[in-house]
Formats: structure tokens, C-alpha cells, sequence
């Protein structure tokens, strides 16, 4: 009796050591559901458990702690998975941290409270974030300016700015669209919205909001932006108590050489842009490649840049992907001169054939920024009223993935950087 409850004993005790992990891996040739796997990894840190994110690990991998819970999870939501037996998880974890691999395994701690920047009544398929937080499973809040000059942004962990404009020029859509029944209303409700709140004008309501969010940044908070809200935003902050509208916009004249007036040392990423002045053209400034770019759709793509995953750790989580060569993607702003890039930004991705940035990233105070260039990774060139995404469709989606990666990114670990 005695001997069958050892043998007993040795059996679960092998069982245990052979069910301890859950891994989710990343490369191209394993995961068939790549943007829902990020889900699952903001899920399991939802439970307060940790989860080590393996960088360069088979496409940047995920370890979780193995529960009948999360495997069931898994399959529910069609993600690829294998169960690694603790001593298959430390061989891993060992040659990842050898100083001969450009790996690195990082403990996420906490599940992000998220918060996406967007007007009332939008719909999710506008925006490229919302769709694939939708997707992906991952729970977020709406906020706006209101609660946004309401200091509602110490709520969040991370904020993502939908496709605005910070300057007050109602997205520069005056030339084409002015006498469209949505642009003539929205004008209207962003005028309503300024005065309830006490402004007397949008651009000023909007660069009160830009130097909130400024300030988010500073104390520590992390800021995602795509398409006009990266270049707009910047604008708005160097444009701090000039007038660069013009009378359609705001109902008088703009400051007479105000580009003189703007001031580079308040923006987060760009220097040196020119502004347009023209209300009928369809762009803010120089910053933007849209109009430079002579790219054929067949051959636009754009790199990732590769970084020391022990050294630069940000950068690489940044960056994590199946592939280093991500199809390009129009939009407002569909990616920045890198010529009018502050020294200290750091580019992430970059399309090759003209030099032009496509996602970059930098520190601002105690926290972070993530700029990235286009409107949707799945649909070249939007245009006002086309169908939405289904990413259904594009579940491996690589440019999807970067935006995912910059989610879970605060969830990271805390330590001193070594850069």
C-alpha cells in the first residue's frame, strides 16, 4: 500500500512539473491568431497573475502560468498555445538570457486601465486602435475633452489619441468638405462644446486639452497617437496662445507672422516644421510625407528597426513582430519628415526608399510617447465613408501588432534603464 501511494505521489508530482506553463508564441509559422493573443495576455494580467513577455522569442512570445482556466480561454478565443513543462520553460528562459542571444524575457505586472481620446458618437471602425482593442478583447473607456480638463486622464494608465485635430482646424477639411452635412454639424458640436466649457473660440479649447495631456505625459502617464494627432498635437502645443487660424475656422484672422511665433522647444517630437496656411489644403505642415512620398502601393512598406533587447528594452517591446517589414499605410498624416525629428525621439520604423518615419517613440518627463504615421494598418487608403476593417480578415496583422504592442507596454516592469 505504502509503495502505490509513493508511485502515487511521484505520478502528480510529475504531472505538475510537466503542466507549468502556457506558452503563446508569436512567430509567423505558430500563431494563427496573433492580435487575439495579446487579449489573452492583458486577460491573464487582469487575474493579478504575471506574465513574462519573451522578446525575440519566436516573434516576442508570451510565458503564462498554466491553469485549466487559461487554456480553456485560449482555445475559446482560437489562440495557438503549448503547455511547457518547467524544465522546457527554464531551457528557454536560459538561452534567452545568454549574453551571445539579442533576447530578453520581461515581467508584465499589471494590466493597463486604458483610455481612448474620441468624440461622443463616434463609431469604433473610425479608428484603428478601437477596433483592435475591440478585437483583441481588451477593455478600454471613451473620455473626451470634458473630462479631460476635468483631470479624468489620473484615471488611466495609458491614452490614445483618436484621429483630431489639436490646432482647431476642424481636420483641415474645409477644402473638400465644407459643404458636407457631417462637416458643417461637427463644426457645430466642437463650437457648442468650447462654450459650455468656457472657451470662446475651438482652437483654444483644444490647446487647453493638448496641454493637459502634455502634462499627463509628464507625470508619468503613456500616450499612443496615430494619423493627424500626432502632427496636430505638437502644433498645438507650439502654437500656445498664437492665433494660426484662419476666419472660416475661428471667425477672425490669424496672428500676423505667426510662424515666426511657434515655439519647437514645447513640442514632444518635431522641430522646424513650416506650418501650411492655406485653409483649402488638405495638411497642417511640412512634418507630413503624404504629399512628398512617390511610392507605388505594390512596394510601400516600411522597417522596424532592431535594438539590443538587454540594452534597450522599450524599443524592442515596441517593436516586436512576426516580420520586420510591415505594409505601408496612407492616412492624414501618413508619416514624418526625418528631417524635422527632435534628436532625442528615437525611430522605430521607417520606410527606406526616401528616409520618411513611420513610427517613432520618446520620453517626455516621467513618461512616454508613441507616434505612429497612417490611418488604418488594413486599408491603404481611407477615405471618408468607406467600409470598415474586419479584422477578422487579418488576424496576423503585423502593422495591427505594433499598436497592440504599445498597449501592453505599461504593464512592463519598472526598472532602471541601462541606456
Amino acid at each position: 500500500m505504502k509503495k502505490i501511494f509513493i508511485t502515487l505521489l511521484f505520478i502528480c508530482l510529475g504531472f505538475k512539473t510537466y503542466a507549468s506553463y502556457i506558452l503563446i508564441p508569436m512567430d509567423i509559422e505558430s500563431q494563427k491568431n496573433h492580435l487575439k493573443a495579446y487579449g489573452i495576455t492583458y486577460w491573464v494580467l487582469n487575474k493579478q497573475l504575471k506574465v513574462k513577455w519573451l522578446l525575440n522569442y519566436k516573434g516576442g512570445s508570451f510565458l503564462l502560468p498554466d491553469t485549466e482556466a487559461i487554456q480553456r480561454e485560449c482555445q475559446i478565443r482560437g489562440i495557438s498555445f503549448e503547455i511547457l513543462s518547467n524544465t522546457k520553460a527554464e531551457s528557454i528562459l536560459e538561452e534567452i538570457s545568454s549574453p551571445s542571444q539579442n533576447m530578453e524575457a520581461v515581467v508584465l505586472e499589471k494590466a493597463p486601465k486604458i483610455a481612448v481620446y474620441t468624440p461622443k458618437g463616434k463609431l469604433p471602425w473610425d479608428d484603428a486602435v478601437t477596433m483592435v482593442l475591440q478585437y483583441a478583447e481588451i477593455p478600454y473607456e471613451t473620455i473626451y475633452d470634458e473630462e479631460v480638463l476635468n483631470d479624468g486622464l489620473l484615471l488611466f494608465d495609458w491614452l490614445h489619441l483618436h484621429h483630431e485635430d489639436f490646432t482647431g482646424q476642424y481636420g483641415k477639411f474645409y477644402g473638400a468638405y465644407r459643404a458636407a452635412s457631417w462637416y458643417i454639424e461637427d463644426k457645430k458640436k466642437a463650437e457648442s462644446l468650447a462654450a459650455k466649457l468656457g472657451y470662446a473660440k475651438v482652437s483654444e479649447e483644444k490647446g487647453a486639452v493638448a496641454l493637459k495631456i502634455r502634462d499627463y505625459v509628464i507625470g508619468g502617464g503613456f500616450m499612443f497617437a496615430m494619423c493627424s494627432a500626432t502632427d496636430s498635437f505638437d502644433i498645438a502645443l507650439s502654437a500656445e496662445s498664437i492665433d494660426i487660424c484662419e476666419p472660416m475656422f475661428d471667425g477672425d484672422g490669424s496672428d500676423p507672422g505667426y510662424q515666426n511665433k511657434i515655439d519647437y522647444n514645447k513640442t514632444f517630437a518635431f522641430s522646424n516644421y513650416i506650418l501650411e496656411r492655406s485653409p483649402k489644403v488638405y495638411e497642417f505642415s511640412s512634418i507630413d510625407m503624404t504629399s512628398k512620398r512617390r511610392i507605388p502601393k505594390i512596394t510601400d512598406y516600411f522597417s522596424l528597426m532592431e535594438f539590443s533587447a538587454k540594452w534597450d528594452p522599450i524599443p524592442t517591446m515596441l517593436c516586436q513582430n512576426h516580420t520586420a517589414l510591415v505594409k505601408g499605410f496612407m492616412g492624414q498624416t501618413t508619416s514624418f519628415n526625418r528631417d524635422q525629428i527632435k534628436s532625442n525621439v528615437l525611430v522605430l520604423g521607417e520606410t527606406k526608399v526616401n528616409g520618411e518615419a513611420k513610427y517613432i517613440h520618446g520620453i517626455k518627463g516621467k513618461g512616454f510617447f508613441t507616434f505612429y504615421g497612417g490611418h488604418d494598418p488594413e486599408d491603404y487608403q481611407h477615405r471618408v465613408g468607406d467600409p470598415k476593417t474586419e479584422l477578422d480578415l487579418h488576424p496576423t496583422s503585423p502593422g495591427y501588432r505594433l499598436i497592440l504592442n504599445n498597449v501592453l507596454f505599461p504593464a512592463a516592469r519598472k526598472k532602471k534603464q541601462k541606456t
